[in-house]
């Protein structure tokens, strides 16, 4: 197994207004029931989150618009993005361990793609990142992070998001565990699915040599800026 480092991908978001948005412009204020302005509003408040533009992510509650909502909305290639068939269930993969702000919106800080455990199986890497102080990200989260950031998501470079587990109706876990990569067009997904961003999911105690673990070091509500 790969040693642990702090090689972390650096990313720069868009600005908060950006990501406002764009939000707007592909709908997901509407399926979230959410007002544009309130959107507008709040991105220009949260501007005073710990990490600052250019490393906060907003995110849309899971409450208010699901995976499978926004999972069509990315595109690659001028391709819709996808949830595999054989993941009905995708909707009821859930926050695992972490606590989620009580509000429709909140931003997500320290993003981190997790390429330096590619090759680990989540089993691996959840200890790993926990010791770290960082928490896994969220499906919903990964994909409004693909949404906002295209380029994040590579061939070879992809990743899953293992804070979204699945429990059984008996308290346990599913062996399945979420990831966001990149359509290779094969059996089910369709050969015109070639290069689609992709929902899917790998077992629990399996290593993928594409697939890091994006990790993030902050979700909250938002900091009000004040008036000087």
């Amino acid at each position: 197994m790969p040693e642990t480092s702090s090689d972390a991908i650096v990313t720069s978001l868009p600005p908060l207004a950006t990501q406002a948005a764009r939000l707007i412009e592909l709908g997901v204020h509407e399926l979230a029931g959410i007002p544009a302005d309130e959107l507008r509003t709040f991105a220009a408040n949260a501007g005073g989150t710990e990490g600052g533009e250019g490393d906060a992510l907003i995110a849309v509650h899971p409450d208010r618009v699901p995976a499978s909502a926004l999972a069509p909305l990315l595109r690659r290639d001028g391709k819709p993005g996808f949830v595999v068939v054989d993941m009905p269930d995708v909707d009821d993969f859930a926050p695992d361990t972490a606590e989620l702000p009580e509000a429709p919106l909140y931003v997500v800080t320290g993003l981190d793609r997790g390429d330096r455990m590619a090759n680990w199986s989540p089993e691996e890497a959840l200890p790993a990142l926990t010791a770290e102080g960082r928490s896994p990200l969220l499906l919903h989260e990964g994909i409004h992070w693909v949404l906002q950031q295209p380029p994040i998501l590579e061939r070879n470079r992809c990743f899953m998001t293992i804070g979204s587990r699945l429990r059984k109706p008996n308290g346990t876990l599913d062996a399945r565990t979420p990831a966001i990569w990149i359509s290779n067009g094969t059996g089910r997904d369709g050969r015109e699915r070639r290069d689609a961003p992709k929902v899917g999911w790998c077992w629990w105690g399996n290593r993928h040599t594409w697939l890091g673990f994006a990790s993030a070091t902050g979700r909250g509500s938002g900091v009000q800026r004040q008036e000087s």
